[in-house]
């Protein structure tokens, strides 16, 4: 996804995202747009890139995002009774990569599980499988995340 019809997120709602691969966002990739996702699974998917964004010397770049990839500057991301799970990155967030580049991107976490989701690169501490740069700290309510 690139950008949204007047800034409006994206809804996916009862969904499951399984064994998918790409350089960036496993499952969901999006450059500056919101998502509001409900009762959807996201199993073992991957990010294969190498190098991160941008690209470190002699890379192809990428690798981040095991499920999700999100960049950009205004935008949020909200999880609501969702399970990540075993979803896998070469660089930052096994599960999530969220980077808002002007720090006013909000990330919401409700009601879900997320867990056994590798960053083999980086990650925010305190959030396996989250790599985080947004507005304060991600808004986390009901949920496991290991």
């Amino acid at each position: 996804m690139l950008s949204q019809y007047h800034g409006r997120a994206v809804d996916v709602t009862s969904s499951r995202f399984t064994h998918n691969v790409c350089s960036n966002g496993g499952a969901l990739s999006s450059i500056a747009v919101s998502w509001n996702i409900v009762r959807s699974r996201f199993t073992g998917n991957r990010a294969i890139g190498r190098g991160a964004n941008p690209a470190h010397a002699g890379t192809p770049g990428g690798g981040s995002g095991g499920a999700i990839y999100n960049d950009g500057n205004r935008f949020a991301l909200k999880l609501t009774n969702c399970r990540l799970w075993e979803n896998r990155a070469r660089e930052g967030g096994g599960a999530i990569f969220f980077v808002s580049n002007d720090r006013t991107g909000t990330l919401a976490i409700a009601r879900s599980r997320l867990g056994h989701n590798p960053s083999q690169g980086f990650e925010t501490r305190n959030l396996p499988g989250i790599f985080y740069l947004g507005a304060g700290k991600p808004a986390i309510t009901d949920s496991v995340l290991r």
